[in-house]
């Protein structure tokens, strides 16, 4: 997805176990809300993920659905995770591919890639649309890797049910279980749905963790948190996760890659590279996408 400029996360400081709370600020897009977390002013990456958006939920009428234009990415990876809807994905290797709930489509940019996402089979019917948008930044040494697509269907990710709680390993290794999604740097993404009054252990693996409340209230050590606020877990501290209410939590991590910068939809580590990226778009040097002939200029 584009990157849409969205108003600051509020991020504010806490002791123990909670080492920051982002709260994350709406931004409408014409029917179609969207909650951004990372990147904040206080905390610009968690391991990899240096863009952690919230879509929706948002339901369409007939004929109308999520319609973001062909547009560039450079340096990083981006994974789609929907709750509800579907959402077409066209890019310019040529794939054509449909995600919907529970799958996940891996995109990597590395040295450059474009696509859009436009609204899926449901567009001729009253849809909903709810998600999470995130992007990976690759380490230095792949960032100028060659474009690459991999979707995963939902039944291919593995899935575990205990003391009210199931928990999606989207990506990374987590209880015991490793998800087939391909990762550059080591990392961690989960998805849990916990019953009110279950607990959810985070995994002690790294040292940059984070869990980001989509629906209902929770609890970490003495911070409550409801939907629509990351947590940031202080390194070091074991964190457990109580369900105050039926709750839905994702959780992510990893190793830090050192810093990144961010502009628009271009990730690196080198400023320069980023410049040379607003002049290829411009001027029309990135390959496009076959069927889509539409596009997002450059932002002033």
């Amino acid at each position: 997805m584009s990157y849409q400029t969205a108003a600051e996360p509020t991020c504010t400081s806490v002791p123990g176990t909670v080492e920051l709370v982002i709260e994350a600020k709406a931004k409408d897009l014409g029917g179609f809300s969207v909650r951004r977390v990372l990147p904040s002013s206080r905390r610009r990456m968690v391991g990899p993920f240096i863009f952690f958006d919230h879509m929706g939920p948002a339901e369409f009428p007939p004929g109308q659905g999520i319609q973001v234009r062909p547009h560039p990415h450079i340096g990083l990876a981006t994974v789609t995770y929907l709750f509800e809807g579907e959402i077409m994905h066209r890019d310019s290797l040529g794939f054509v591919q449909p995600i919907q709930a529970g799958a996940v489509n891996l995109m990597t940019a590395g040295r450059g890639i474009v696509h859009s996402e436009r609204a899926g089979s449901d567009l001729e019917r009253m849809s909903r649309l709810h998600g999470i948008q995130s992007w990976m930044a690759l380490p230095t040494d792949l960032e100028e890797t060659g474009p690459d697509f991999v979707h995963y269907p939902a039944q291919d990710l593995p899935q575990l049910e205990q003391d009210g709680l199931q928990v999606r390993v989207i990506i990374g290794e987590a209880y015991g279980v490793r998800s087939p999604v391909k990762s550059y740097s080591p990392m961690l993404y989960l998805e849990c749905r916990a019953n009110q009054g279950s607990t959810l252990t985070l995994p002690e693996i790294y040292d940059e963790q984070a869990i980001y409340v989509v629906s209902g209230d929770v609890g970490i050590g003495e911070q409550k948190l409801g939907s629509g606020v990351m947590a940031v877990v202080a390194p070091g501290e074991p964190a457990e996760v109580t369900a105050n209410a039926d709750s839905r939590i994702m959780v992510i991590g990893g190793a830090p890659l050192g810093p990144r910068h961010i502009w628009w939809n271009f990730v690196s580590s080198s400023r320069e590279r980023i410049e040379q990226a607003k002049v290829d778009w411009q001027q029309s040097r990135f390959t496009t996408v076959p069927g889509d002939d539409e596009f997002i200029p450059l932002p002033d």
